[in-house]
Protein backbone atom coordinates (compact mmCIF):
# COMPACT_ATOMS: atom_id res chain seq x y z
CA UNK A 1 0.00 0.00 0.00
CA UNK A 2 1.37 3.48 -1.24
CA UNK A 3 1.14 5.84 1.78
CA UNK A 4 -1.73 8.81 1.58
CA UNK A 5 0.19 12.28 0.29
CA UNK A 6 0.71 14.63 2.88
CA UNK A 7 -1.37 17.55 2.92
CA UNK A 8 0.45 20.47 2.50
CA UNK A 9 0.20 24.60 2.76
CA UNK A 10 -2.33 26.28 4.63
CA UNK A 11 -5.07 26.10 1.55
CA UNK A 12 -5.12 22.64 2.08
CA UNK A 13 -8.71 20.98 2.24
CA UNK A 14 -9.83 20.10 5.18
CA UNK A 15 -9.93 17.05 4.55
CA UNK A 16 -5.95 17.05 3.48
CA UNK A 17 -5.08 18.53 7.05
CA UNK A 18 -7.27 15.80 8.58
CA UNK A 19 -5.51 13.13 6.75
CA UNK A 20 -2.16 14.65 7.59
CA UNK A 21 -2.87 14.52 11.04
CA UNK A 22 -4.21 10.77 11.08
CA UNK A 23 -3.08 8.18 13.93
CA UNK A 24 0.57 6.29 12.36
CA UNK A 25 2.24 5.24 15.08
CA UNK A 26 0.76 2.30 17.06
CA UNK A 27 1.69 3.67 20.67
CA UNK A 28 0.01 7.12 19.79
CA UNK A 29 -3.19 5.10 19.23
CA UNK A 30 -2.77 3.09 22.45
CA UNK A 31 -2.59 5.75 24.48
CA UNK A 32 -5.63 8.39 22.87
CA UNK A 33 -7.57 5.30 23.59
CA UNK A 34 -6.44 5.21 27.21
CA UNK A 35 -5.47 1.20 26.32
CA UNK A 36 -2.42 -0.47 27.85
CA UNK A 37 0.77 0.36 25.99
CA UNK A 38 1.63 -3.20 25.98
CA UNK A 39 -1.27 -4.82 23.96
CA UNK A 40 0.16 -7.20 21.30
CA UNK A 41 1.23 -5.72 18.56
CA UNK A 42 2.77 -6.86 14.69
CA UNK A 43 6.33 -6.83 15.03
CA UNK A 44 7.64 -3.59 13.35
CA UNK A 45 9.43 -4.42 11.07
CA UNK A 46 6.53 -6.47 9.81
CA UNK A 47 4.40 -3.21 10.44
CA UNK A 48 6.12 -0.85 7.97
CA UNK A 49 5.19 -2.67 5.01
CA UNK A 50 1.59 -2.00 5.57
CA UNK A 51 1.88 0.42 8.51
CA UNK A 52 -1.02 1.75 10.78
CA UNK A 53 -3.12 4.63 9.46
CA UNK A 54 -6.22 6.00 11.23
CA UNK A 55 -7.88 8.99 10.89
CA UNK A 56 -8.18 10.83 14.15
CA UNK A 57 -12.44 10.76 13.57
CA UNK A 58 -12.64 7.34 12.79
CA UNK A 59 -10.54 7.01 16.33
CA UNK A 60 -13.15 9.01 18.04
CA UNK A 61 -15.86 6.33 16.90
CA UNK A 62 -13.90 3.76 18.93
CA UNK A 63 -15.02 2.53 22.42
CA UNK A 64 -12.17 4.14 24.84
CA UNK A 65 -10.29 1.22 27.24
CA UNK A 66 -11.65 -1.32 25.09
CA UNK A 67 -9.40 -3.40 23.14
CA UNK A 68 -11.88 -5.39 21.32
CA UNK A 69 -13.91 -2.64 20.42
CA UNK A 70 -15.32 -3.69 16.19
CA UNK A 71 -13.68 -0.50 14.83
CA UNK A 72 -9.86 -0.81 16.64
CA UNK A 73 -10.08 -4.51 15.68
CA UNK A 74 -10.72 -3.33 11.71
CA UNK A 75 -7.69 -1.28 12.00
CA UNK A 76 -4.94 -2.51 15.02
CA UNK A 77 -1.80 -4.47 13.70
CA UNK A 78 -2.05 -7.85 15.49
CA UNK A 79 0.93 -10.63 15.40
CA UNK A 80 -1.34 -13.18 13.79
CA UNK A 81 -0.59 -10.78 10.68
CA UNK A 82 2.78 -12.55 11.06
CA UNK A 83 1.57 -15.87 10.82
CA UNK A 84 1.86 -18.03 7.61
CA UNK A 85 -1.42 -19.66 6.78
CA UNK A 86 -2.11 -22.33 3.73
CA UNK A 87 -4.67 -21.29 1.26
CA UNK A 88 -4.13 -17.35 1.78
CA UNK A 89 -2.29 -16.10 -1.21
CA UNK A 90 -0.70 -12.00 -1.81
CA UNK A 91 -2.82 -11.94 -5.22
CA UNK A 92 -6.29 -13.62 -3.95
CA UNK A 93 -8.67 -12.21 -6.07
CA UNK A 94 -6.65 -12.67 -9.53
CA UNK A 95 -5.86 -8.85 -10.01
CA UNK A 96 -2.76 -9.36 -11.83
CA UNK A 97 -3.84 -11.90 -14.15
CA UNK A 98 -6.50 -9.51 -15.88
CA UNK A 99 -4.31 -7.05 -15.63
CA UNK A 100 -4.64 -4.58 -18.86
CA UNK A 101 -2.02 -1.59 -19.98
CA UNK A 102 -2.75 1.90 -17.76
CA UNK A 103 -3.78 0.21 -14.66
CA UNK A 104 -6.58 -0.97 -16.07
CA UNK A 105 -8.28 -4.48 -14.93
CA UNK A 106 -10.90 -6.23 -17.13
CA UNK A 107 -12.37 -8.78 -15.31
CA UNK A 108 -15.93 -8.78 -15.95
CA UNK A 109 -18.08 -8.44 -19.46
CA UNK A 110 -18.70 -4.71 -19.93
CA UNK A 111 -16.66 -3.14 -17.08
CA UNK A 112 -13.06 -2.78 -15.99
CA UNK A 113 -11.53 -1.13 -12.76
CA UNK A 114 -8.99 1.73 -13.00
CA UNK A 115 -6.41 1.57 -10.44
CA UNK A 116 -6.58 5.02 -9.87
CA UNK A 117 -4.10 5.10 -6.60
CA UNK A 118 -2.82 2.93 -4.15
CA UNK A 119 -3.08 5.41 -1.29
CA UNK A 120 -5.97 5.39 1.46
CA UNK A 121 -7.18 7.76 4.29
CA UNK A 122 -7.12 4.15 6.84
CA UNK A 123 -5.18 0.88 6.34
CA UNK A 124 -7.93 -2.20 6.88
CA UNK A 125 -6.08 -4.92 7.95
CA UNK A 126 -7.83 -7.17 5.87
CA UNK A 127 -7.40 -5.37 3.14
CA UNK A 128 -7.39 -7.79 -0.58
CA UNK A 129 -4.65 -5.48 -2.03
CA UNK A 130 -2.48 -4.89 0.88
CA UNK A 131 0.53 -6.90 -1.62
CA UNK A 132 -0.33 -5.05 -4.77
CA UNK A 133 2.66 -3.66 -6.68
CA UNK A 134 0.80 -0.14 -7.12
CA UNK A 135 3.79 1.19 -7.92
CA UNK A 136 3.86 -0.59 -11.41
CA UNK A 137 0.72 -0.51 -12.08
CA UNK A 138 -0.99 3.08 -11.24
CA UNK A 139 -3.05 4.42 -13.83
CA UNK A 140 -3.31 8.21 -12.78
CA UNK A 141 0.32 8.45 -14.35
CA UNK A 142 0.56 10.91 -17.68
CA UNK A 143 -2.27 12.57 -17.05
CA UNK A 144 -4.32 8.76 -17.69
CA UNK A 145 -3.32 8.47 -21.45
CA UNK A 146 -2.58 5.17 -20.81
CA UNK A 147 -5.98 3.99 -19.21
CA UNK A 148 -8.36 5.91 -21.11
CA UNK A 149 -6.45 4.73 -24.14
CA UNK A 150 -6.99 1.58 -23.33
CA UNK A 151 -10.85 1.96 -22.01
CA UNK A 152 -11.77 4.29 -25.36
CA UNK A 153 -10.40 1.09 -27.76
CA UNK A 154 -13.38 -0.93 -26.32
CA UNK A 155 -16.46 -0.70 -27.08
CA UNK A 156 -18.04 -3.08 -25.25
CA UNK A 157 -16.92 -1.61 -21.85
CA UNK A 158 -20.10 0.36 -20.50
CA UNK A 159 -18.72 0.73 -16.90
CA UNK A 160 -15.81 2.32 -15.54
CA UNK A 161 -15.25 1.47 -11.79
CA UNK A 162 -12.82 3.43 -10.11
CA UNK A 163 -10.62 1.69 -7.18
CA UNK A 164 -7.51 1.07 -5.94
CA UNK A 165 -6.56 1.65 -2.54
CA UNK A 166 -9.21 4.69 -2.52
CA UNK A 167 -9.64 6.83 -5.32
CA UNK A 168 -10.65 9.55 -3.59
CA UNK A 169 -7.33 9.87 -1.89
CA UNK A 170 -6.29 12.07 -4.82
CA UNK A 171 -7.25 15.68 -5.40
CA UNK A 172 -10.50 16.77 -7.24
CA UNK A 173 -8.39 18.14 -9.99
CA UNK A 174 -6.85 14.85 -10.80
CA UNK A 175 -10.15 13.29 -10.25
CA UNK A 176 -12.18 15.84 -12.13
CA UNK A 177 -9.59 15.41 -15.29
CA UNK A 178 -10.33 11.55 -15.34
CA UNK A 179 -14.03 12.19 -15.29
CA UNK A 180 -14.12 14.57 -18.13
CA UNK A 181 -12.19 12.37 -19.99
CA UNK A 182 -14.57 9.62 -19.54
CA UNK A 183 -17.58 11.56 -19.96
CA UNK A 184 -16.46 11.75 -23.86
CA UNK A 185 -16.00 8.51 -24.57
CA UNK A 186 -19.05 7.29 -26.66
CA UNK A 187 -19.73 3.95 -25.83
CA UNK A 188 -19.51 4.64 -22.34
CA UNK A 189 -22.57 4.85 -19.27
CA UNK A 190 -21.44 4.79 -15.97
CA UNK A 191 -18.91 5.73 -13.50
CA UNK A 192 -18.61 3.76 -10.31
CA UNK A 193 -16.83 4.85 -7.65
CA UNK A 194 -15.31 2.34 -4.54
CA UNK A 195 -14.30 4.06 -1.88
CA UNK A 196 -14.43 3.97 2.12
CA UNK A 197 -13.17 8.03 2.62
CA UNK A 198 -17.19 8.86 3.23
CA UNK A 199 -17.30 6.46 5.82
CA UNK A 200 -13.61 6.87 7.88
CA UNK A 201 -13.09 10.89 6.70
CA UNK A 202 -16.35 12.11 5.84
CA UNK A 203 -14.95 15.63 5.23
CA UNK A 204 -13.84 14.40 2.35
CA UNK A 205 -17.43 14.69 0.89
CA UNK A 206 -16.77 18.77 0.65
CA UNK A 207 -17.77 21.37 -2.10
CA UNK A 208 -14.75 20.64 -4.71
CA UNK A 209 -15.45 17.17 -4.86
CA UNK A 210 -19.72 17.69 -5.15
CA UNK A 211 -18.78 19.59 -8.20
CA UNK A 212 -17.00 17.55 -10.40
CA UNK A 213 -19.38 14.62 -9.11
CA UNK A 214 -22.24 16.39 -10.17
CA UNK A 215 -21.53 17.23 -13.99
CA UNK A 216 -21.40 15.23 -16.81
CA UNK A 217 -23.92 12.72 -18.73
CA UNK A 218 -22.37 9.83 -16.99
CA UNK A 219 -24.29 8.32 -14.06
CA UNK A 220 -22.54 8.17 -11.42
CA UNK A 221 -22.52 4.79 -8.16
CA UNK A 222 -20.40 5.54 -5.27
CA UNK A 223 -20.22 2.20 -3.78
CA UNK A 224 -18.74 2.53 0.18
CA UNK A 225 -17.43 0.38 2.75
CA UNK A 226 -19.19 0.22 6.08
CA UNK A 227 -18.54 -2.94 8.01
CA UNK A 228 -19.65 -1.87 11.51
CA UNK A 229 -22.67 0.49 12.25
CA UNK A 230 -20.76 2.22 14.93
CA UNK A 231 -18.55 3.52 11.66
CA UNK A 232 -21.71 5.96 11.28
CA UNK A 233 -22.47 8.99 12.86
CA UNK A 234 -23.97 12.14 12.15
CA UNK A 235 -20.80 13.28 10.19
CA UNK A 236 -21.46 10.39 7.83
CA UNK A 237 -24.97 10.69 7.34
CA UNK A 238 -24.31 14.25 6.27
CA UNK A 239 -21.83 13.84 3.54
CA UNK A 240 -24.32 11.00 2.97
CA UNK A 241 -27.03 13.79 2.33
CA UNK A 242 -24.70 15.69 0.18
CA UNK A 243 -24.64 12.67 -2.24
CA UNK A 244 -28.01 12.01 -2.51
CA UNK A 245 -28.86 15.29 -3.20
CA UNK A 246 -27.32 14.89 -6.54
CA UNK A 247 -28.59 11.87 -7.84
CA UNK A 248 -26.32 10.16 -7.29
CA UNK A 249 -26.66 5.83 -6.07
CA UNK A 250 -25.40 4.79 -2.89
CA UNK A 251 -24.69 1.13 -2.39
CA UNK A 252 -22.51 -0.35 0.40
CA UNK A 253 -20.26 -3.64 0.35
CA UNK A 254 -19.36 -5.27 3.95
CA UNK A 255 -16.54 -7.41 4.62
CA UNK A 256 -17.67 -10.46 7.03
CA UNK A 257 -14.98 -10.02 9.91
CA UNK A 258 -14.96 -12.57 13.06
CA UNK A 259 -15.28 -10.98 16.25
CA UNK A 260 -15.97 -7.60 13.91
CA UNK A 261 -19.44 -7.95 12.67
CA UNK A 262 -20.09 -11.86 12.30
CA UNK A 263 -23.77 -11.63 14.47
CA UNK A 264 -26.87 -11.00 13.29
CA UNK A 265 -27.66 -8.83 15.68
CA UNK A 266 -24.33 -5.93 14.25
CA UNK A 267 -25.10 -7.16 10.26
CA UNK A 268 -28.96 -6.15 11.36
CA UNK A 269 -28.48 -2.96 12.67
CA UNK A 270 -25.97 -1.88 10.06
CA UNK A 271 -28.52 -2.33 7.09
CA UNK A 272 -30.77 -0.80 9.40
CA UNK A 273 -28.37 2.58 10.08
CA UNK A 274 -27.43 1.97 6.32
CA UNK A 275 -30.75 2.73 5.32
CA UNK A 276 -31.49 5.76 7.34
CA UNK A 277 -28.62 7.10 5.63
CA UNK A 278 -30.18 6.42 2.43
CA UNK A 279 -27.60 3.78 1.32
CA UNK A 280 -28.80 -0.05 -0.35
CA UNK A 281 -26.79 -2.56 1.08
CA UNK A 282 -25.04 -4.62 -1.56
CA UNK A 283 -22.87 -7.49 -0.49
CA UNK A 284 -21.60 -9.04 2.14
CA UNK A 285 -18.34 -10.26 1.47
CA UNK A 286 -16.83 -13.99 2.63
CA UNK A 287 -13.20 -12.35 3.16
CA UNK A 288 -10.67 -13.14 0.31
CA UNK A 289 -7.71 -15.18 1.58
CA UNK A 290 -5.12 -12.40 1.85
CA UNK A 291 -1.72 -13.36 2.81
CA UNK A 292 -1.59 -11.70 6.71
CA UNK A 293 -5.66 -11.87 7.46
CA UNK A 294 -6.91 -15.45 8.01
CA UNK A 295 -7.58 -14.50 11.76
CA UNK A 296 -10.36 -12.40 10.26
CA UNK A 297 -12.27 -15.18 8.51
CA UNK A 298 -15.71 -16.62 8.94
CA UNK A 299 -16.59 -19.56 7.93
CA UNK A 300 -19.45 -20.25 4.95
CA UNK A 301 -21.39 -22.67 6.87
CA UNK A 302 -21.62 -19.61 9.69
CA UNK A 303 -22.36 -17.29 7.32
CA UNK A 304 -25.30 -18.80 5.75
CA UNK A 305 -26.82 -19.08 8.78
CA UNK A 306 -26.18 -15.08 9.85
CA UNK A 307 -27.96 -14.77 6.20
CA UNK A 308 -30.59 -16.89 7.70
CA UNK A 309 -31.16 -14.65 10.63
CA UNK A 310 -31.04 -11.50 8.44
CA UNK A 311 -33.61 -12.86 6.14
CA UNK A 312 -35.68 -13.84 9.39
CA UNK A 313 -35.41 -10.28 10.47
CA UNK A 314 -35.04 -7.90 7.80
CA UNK A 315 -37.28 -6.59 4.48
CA UNK A 316 -35.47 -8.63 1.51
CA UNK A 317 -34.51 -4.83 -0.37
CA UNK A 318 -32.24 -4.44 3.21
CA UNK A 319 -30.52 -8.01 2.97
CA UNK A 320 -27.14 -7.64 1.12
CA UNK A 321 -26.00 -10.42 -1.31
CA UNK A 322 -23.63 -13.13 -0.14
CA UNK A 323 -21.07 -13.66 -2.05
CA UNK A 324 -17.40 -14.40 -2.77
CA UNK A 325 -15.12 -13.34 -5.38
CA UNK A 326 -12.52 -16.31 -7.24
CA UNK A 327 -10.17 -15.75 -9.76
CA UNK A 328 -11.38 -16.28 -13.29
CA UNK A 329 -14.72 -16.42 -12.67
CA UNK A 330 -16.67 -14.02 -14.67
CA UNK A 331 -18.48 -12.57 -11.90
CA UNK A 332 -18.94 -12.47 -7.87
CA UNK A 333 -20.06 -16.07 -6.55
CA UNK A 334 -23.23 -15.99 -4.75
CA UNK A 335 -23.54 -18.15 -1.64
CA UNK A 336 -27.13 -19.13 -1.72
Amino acid sequence: MIPSPPATGQHAPRWQHALREAFTRPADLLAYLELDPSLPALAPALEREFPLRVPRGYAARMRKADARDPLLLQVWPRPDEGIEVPGFALDAVGDLQRLRDGGVIHKYEGRVLVMATGACAVHCRFCFRRHFPYGEHLAARDHWRAALRTIAADASIREVILSGGDPLSLTDDKLAELADALDAIPHLRRLRIHTRQPIVLPERIDERLLAWLGRGRLQKIVVLHANHPNELDAAVASAMLALRRLGITLLNQTVLLRNVNDDADTLVRLSERLSEYGILPYYLHLLDRVRGTAHFEVAETAARELMRAMHARLPGYLVPRLVREEPGRTSKTPIA
